[in-house]
C-alpha cells in the first residue's frame, strides 16, 4: 500500500491529518496524529480453509410435527394456553400448529424443540436424503448397508 500523501513509499501508519484518516509512510506520519499501524500482508493471520462440502444440507420440519408437539405437551401436563405462555406465543398459533393447519417457522420450531426437548427440525441433503452417521461418528448398521450398495 502506498503512502496517500507522498505516494512513493510503503504506508505503515494510519494517521489523522486535519480530520482525514490516511495511510501514511513513517516520514509523512509526522504531519498528523498517528492512530495506529497497518498490518502488512505477511503479518496478517491466515484464514483457515473451509472444509469442502460435497452436498448442501438444508433444514426442514419433521412431517409429524403436530403429533409430536401435542403428545409431549400433554405428557408435561400443560394446556395449550400454558404452553403458549411458556414459549411467548399466541394460543391460536399453538392450536393451529397442533392441528396441523400451520407449519411452524424455523425459529419457532427451535423454540418449541428447546422447551419440549424434542426433535422438530431435521437436516436433509440436497438430493433428499437424511445425513448418515451417528452423532458420535461411529458407523451404524444403516451406514454399513449403504456402503455395500
Amino acid at each position: 500500500m502506498k503512502c496517500e500523501l507522498c505516494g512513493s513509499k510503503e504506508a505503515t501508519l494510519i494517521a489523522s491529518v486535519e480530520g482525514a484518516r490516511l495511510n501514511l509512510c513513517i516520514k509523512c506520519g509526522s504531519y498528523g496524529k498517528v492512530i495506529g499501524k497497518i498490518m502488512l500482508p505477511e503479518h496478517t493471520p491466515k484464514e483457515m480453509p473451509k472444509p469442502p462440502q460435497d452436498k448442501e444440507l438444508t433444514e426442514s420440519i419433521v412431517p409429524d410435527y403436530s403429533r409430536l408437539i401435542k403428545e409431549k405437551r400433554e405428557a408435561l401436563k400443560l394446556t395449550q394456553e400454558d404452553f403458549a405462555k411458556h414459549i411467548s406465543e399466541k394460543l391460536s398459533l399453538v392450536h393451529k400448529i397442533e392441528t396441523g393447519h400451520i407449519e411452524p417457522s424455523m425459529p419457532l420450531a427451535r423454540k418449541m424443540e428447546k422447551f419440549l426437548k424434542i426433535r422438530l427440525v431435521e437436516e436433509i441433503r440436497e438430493n433428499g436424503e437424511k445425513p448418515t452417521g451417528s452423532k458420535s461418528g461411529a458407523l451404524t448398521i444403516g451406514d454399513i448397508l449403504k456402503i455395500k450398495k
